[in-house]
């Protein structure tokens, strides 16, 4: 685990920690004067691909886009998703992680699951893999998008499986729409960093899908704050160039070359 990885554990119950997502180096540059974590997502593939499942999302992909971020990532902690059907069993696991870090120079991986995931969390700590867990909603497998924690036994279940997941070594947790109380005894419960989407403010840090915090996606969930209209700003800029070739007033002189 490097220094980084480190420092950010030691801010629990210190201060909050800011997470985005990103896909592209010219995004990643912004979040990282901003962001302890940049987290390269697999929901690049509904967001950038329009997949209706991150099912389909390749390591292939999310390689490729990792690289792109890394780019822009020179102070923030890089973490990569690792994609549905790349961590079926230890070995497996360790291969491709060791794949992707080795091409992305990433920190970390994130990993989808409870209980069945324990055996391969503590394989690839074991080999000084830094590992992020992700609890609530697993996009990945899901099949019923709706908050986790309505039922005794699945609140039960869910807080039992975040305390494996930290005995097994990760370093963080990211808790997907958990019903708030059972966020808050999540986060009380944990030495490890909890960050939240959707499981309210009681996780020790936040995330989001960057698409959706700055207004460039149609995006109606109800954990989602829209804290810009980039799509608009586009808009109007692509408006305002596409009148001004109409009406020949761009490219002006000094916009050209003469002899």
């Amino acid at each position: 685990m490097n220094k980084k990885i480190k420092d950010l554990v030691k801010k629990k119950n210190k201060s909050k920690i800011v997470c985005l997502t990103a896909y592209s180096k010219k995004i990643a540059s912004i979040l990282d004067n901003h962001c302890d974590i940049v987290l390269v997502g697999d929901s690049l593939g509904s967001v950038l691909y329009s997949y209706k499942s991150t099912k389909e999302v390749t390591l292939e992909t999310m390689i490729n886009h990792s690289k792109s971020v890394r780019l822009g990532v020179k102070k923030s902690i890089m973490i990569v998703d690792m994609p549905y059907n790349t961590y079926r069993n230890s070995r497996e696991a360790l291969k491709n992680v060791k794949l992707v870090m080795k091409k992305t120079k990433c920190d970390a991986v994130k990993l989808e699951g409870g209980k069945k995931l324990i055996s391969i969390v503590k394989f690839l700590v074991k080999n000084k893999i830094p590992v992020m867990g992700h609890l609530g909603i697993l996009p990945q497998t899901e099949k019923k998008f709706t908050y986790k924690g309505k039922k005794l036994i699945e609140r039960n279940r869910i807080l039992k499986d975040a305390k494996l997941l930290e005995e097994a070594g990760i370093f963080s947790i990211v808790l997907e729409c958990i019903e708030t109380k059972l966020a808050k005894k999540i986060t009380k419960q944990l030495n490890i960093i909890t960050v939240g989407i959707g499981s309210s403010a009681n996780c020790d840090g936040q995330v989001l899908v960057i698409d959706d915090l700055i207004g460039l996606s149609q995006s109606k969930f109800r954990f989602v704050k829209k804290y810009a209209n980039v799509n608009q700003v586009i808009n109007f800029a692509v408006k305002r160039y596409k009148a001004e070739v109409l009406k020949k007033k761009f490219p002006k002189a000094k916009h050209s070359f003469k002899n």
